[in-house]
């Protein structure tokens, strides 16, 4: 037939183009009407009526895959969770555990660093901010909520980058864990955008409602046994804090630079955790060094010791920085014992020296009173008749000596406390029996007297 008669041509251009470019071409030649007698067709023209289809058809399918492989791309994007966005929290936080939990749980995996970076972002970004509970010069302390559970959150600003760095850095020292330090077992740090204008940083802790001592004190007073309670968790933050602990997992001794009763925090159960450690110091014992933070502030002016008033203090010996801290918790204890009520009996709430310097006072101011006057805060005479007054005031004593050497350590606050405590409670178990045995007197009395009136 004619539709075929130039088929051997076809396949002789076919295979010519095989042998060329080694590319196997599939034609199927259906019943194409031959182009006229006599018309000529060279083998180039009919080599470009099949190869140009040909590859248009190829076109067309390397742009089919490159459309499906677009959609493919922008389909996962759309579905890939953004880094900056907060995970669903069944991802990354186990939904049956609290902050305090989850953060353990992270911090004693064994890298003592805390929480991963990206569960940091995820609670920090699904905290509701409640309430302002107290400003400072670092910034602002908020109340939070994260899944029904009331966190604390401390704004720094961007200038005080470095007081939240060094803060958080200390948080996450290996086995700083103590239920007396607010530390690494409610700790995670996020930074955020204000408005796209300026970066906040944060750090979420638990939410204590009784808030600091100075708040609770100037509140509440506390009884005999409340005050031992709260002095000697305070005296056992302090002594964990200066402890060095030695080993693979040890950890290093660490001095806080300025504790005072707005650095302390009071639990429910009457306890107290030290807080703010943006001003603290670590010492190496193996180099024998102290990484002294370099930032722009100072310790609070009022609870600062002698040594540092007068620039005496030896800023290459890390005891000095512990010596220092004593004399400051005695300036606490003064305040705790203030305002114990002893058989209805207490002081006003009060700071240090406040009758001896104005609201602010300056380092001239202080260095006056109590250095060049040696002056420190007064002691009640009626405090000699409680037994525990008593020794609080002789340890407040021993931690404002102007010999930095002659002060207690944190050690032995913690024990003489503690013995205090026992005493204490021996003395309320006898008291409790006493009434006892009177109740059962005068029970047994009354018994006696009524069976006489019978006769």
């Amino acid at each position: 037939m004619y539709c075929n008669q130039h088929l051997p041509n076809v396949i002789t251009i076919l295979k010519t183009l095989h042998e060329k470019t080694n590319v196997c071409l599939c034609v199927c030649v259906f019943g194409v009407e031959p182009p006229p007698e006599g018309s000529g067709w060279s083998q180039l023209e009919l080599a470009a009526v099949i190869l140009v289809p040909s590859c248009l058809v190829c076109v067309g399918v390397i742009l089919g895959m490159c459309a499906v492989q677009n959609l493919r791309c922008n389909h996962i994007k759309a579905h890939k969770q953004d880094p900056e966005e907060p995970l669903d929290d069944q991802t990354l936080v186990s939904p049956d555990k609290c902050l305090k939990e989850l953060i353990y749980d992270m911090s004693t995996s064994g890298s003592g660093s805390g929480l991963p970076l990206l569960v940091q972002r995820t609670i920090a970004r699904t905290i509701v901010l409640q309430e302002s509970i107290g400003k400072g010069r670092f910034g602002e302390v908020w109340r939070g909520k994260w899944r029904g559970e009331d966190v604390a959150v401390k704004i720094f600003s961007s200038r005080d980058e470095r007081s939240w760095f060094r803060e958080a850095e200390i948080y996450q020292t290996i086995m700083l864990r103590h239920e007396n330090i607010l530390g690494p077992t409610s700790l995670s740090f996020e930074s955020r955008e204000n408005n796209g204008s300026w970066t906040q940083l944060w750090l979420v802790s638990e939410y204590h409602e009784h808030g600091s001592l100075f708040d609770y004190l100037n509140r509440y007073t506390v009884s005999v046994e409340g005050m031992i309670v709260l002095a000697l968790s305070i005296a056992s933050g302090i002594a964990h804090l200066h402890m060095e602990i030695i080993g693979t997992q040890g950890k290093p001794a660490i001095a806080h630079r300025d504790v005072k009763s707005k650095n302390i925090l009071v639990k429910k159960n009457g306890t107290a955790v030290i807080a703010d450690l943006g001003l603290a110091v670590k010492h190496d014992s193996n180099t024998n060094t102290i990484d002294i933070p370099i930032n722009h502030r100072v310790g609070t002016k009022r609870y600062m010791a002698p040594e540092i008033l007068d620039d005496s203090i030896n800023m290459s010996s890390f005891e000095s920085f512990k010596r220092a801290d004593i004399y400051s918790l005695g300036l606490v204890f003064w305040e705790l014992a203030r305002r114990c009520s002893v058989q209805g009996i207490y002081e006003d709430f009060q700071l240090p020296y406040y009758d001896q310097v104005q609201s602010d006072p300056s380092v001239d101011d202080m260095r006056k009173v109590v250095c060049e006057q040696k002056l420190r805060p007064n002691i009640p005479n009626q405090w000699q008749s409680c037994e525990a007054l008593r020794v609080m005031g002789k340890i407040m004593r021993e931690c404002w000596y102007a010999n930095p050497a002659a002060r207690l350590t944190a050690l032995r606050v913690k024990k003489t406390v503690s013995q205090t405590m026992v005493d204490v409670r021996q003395r309320n178990v006898v008291c409790k029996s006493k009434l006892v045995f009177l109740a059962k007197l005068c029970a047994d009395c009354g018994f006696l007297a009524l069976f006489f009136l019978q006769f």
